[in-house]
Parts: C-alpha cells; sequence; structure tokens
C-alpha cells in the first residue's frame, strides 16, 4: 500500500534481462537507506520488491506481466523514475489508496503551460478505463496521486502543480510519453458488487 506521494525521483543505473524478467538496478539517496530486502517500494507507479540493496540504491526484478503493462519495459540506464516507499500504520495519508497495480499506460496527448511552474496536461483515455475515472477522482499517473481535472469521451486532464513537477517526473512530460495509470481502486469494488447484486 503507497500513498502517491513521491518522496524521491531515482535514476535506473542498469537494466538488463534475467530468467524472470528484467532486473532493474536503481539509484537513490534518500529512500534506499530504509529498503531492506523484501520490501515493497513504488517504481514509476509499479509496486516492487527489492531483491539487492547497497549504499547507492537497489535492485528489483520485473516480471514480464508488469513489463507488458507498463514503462518500465522500455526503462534504460538514465531513466528517471518516481519512487516511494510503502506506507506504514503511522505514515500520513497525503494523497490516496495506492496499490502499485498498474492497469495500463496514456499517452500525454497536449500539455499546456500555465505560469509560475503550473501546467494542465491532457492524456489520452484508455477505452478500458474510461469507467473507473470521474471528475475531481483520484488517478495514480508514474506512482503520482492526482485529481482528475477535466474528462472527456477520449481524454482525461490534470493540473500539475509546481511543487509536484519539480518533486516527480510529470514535470519533464513531453507530448506522445507514455505514463503509467493505477485507477482508483474503490471504483472497481463498487463496480464488481453491483455486478453481482
Amino acid at each position: 500500500m503507497f500513498t502517491g506521494i513521491v518522496q524521491e525521483i531515482g535514476t535506473i543505473r542498469h537494466a538488463g534481462p534475467n530468467a524472470s524478467g528484467m532486473r532493474l538496478e536503481i539509484s537513490s539517496s534518500a529512500i534506499a537507506q530504509d529498503l531492506g530486502i523484501d520490501a515493497s517500494v513504488n517504481v514509476a507507479g509499479a509496486c516492487l520488491t527489492v531483491v539487492e540493496r547497497d549504499t547507492h540504491g537497489f535492485a528489483v526484478d520485473v516480471v514480464t506481466e508488469t513489463l507488458s503493462r507498463t514503462t518500465l519495459g522500455r526503462a534504460i540506464r538514465g531513466t528517471r523514475v518516481n519512487l516511494e516507499s510503502a506506507a506504514t500504520p503511522t505514515t500520513a495519508l497525503g494523497g490516496h489508496f495506492v496499490q502499485g497495480h498498474v492497469d495500463a499506460t496514456a499517452k500525454l496527448v497536449a500539455r499546456h503551460e500555465e505560469g509560475g511552474g503550473a501546467a494542465r496536461l491532457r492524456f489520452a483515455l484508455p477505452k478500458e478505463l474510461a469507467r473507473y475515472i470521474v471528475m475531481k477522482g483520484f488517478i495514480t499517473l508514474d506512482g503520482v496521486s492526482l485529481t482528475i481535472a477535466g474528462l472527456g469521451k477520449t481524454f482525461f486532464e490534470i493540473a500539475l502543480i509546481p511543487h509536484t513537477a519539480e518533486r516527480t517526473t510529470l514535470g519533464a512530460l513531453a507530448s506522445g510519453n507514455l505514463v503509467n495509470v493505477e485507477t482508483d481502486v474503490l471504483a472497481k469494488y463498487v463496480e464488481r458488487l453491483v455486478k453481482r447484486a
């Protein structure tokens, strides 16, 4: 469980295939110190398990299912990724309940700078996720908890504040870039309960 409040931007220092899919070694100056082997960590929106750790970062294994659903399959040395360690009972819930279970990717189709570092980002709406996205509802993009600020039949928008732009990888997104998307898990449970009723 995570909150979608990014603690650090890490950098992939090695990405290579292994028996289960791919191993990523990630440089981290802050959260790596608190991560142990077997700890859960949110990497660009995906919940992964720490399999190795040293003083400069940690390593995770990414299975083919995750590689096929996320942007991590395109990760190379130098790729920057949002990082968050797992929430604890004392963690402030500043964002929302984030599982780190990526549903799909979405493409940034337009970026409108609004001055002072703020921006309005418009993404293509994945058809299979449309029913879970509502105005002013929660969404997680690359591990960042955000609020839906605009919604149409083929798109959704978020309003990016300067602080979030500066402290996450979203500030550097350009048109055509893909992000990992996790919709609010509550919507999925409600849908399931309604269907069963």
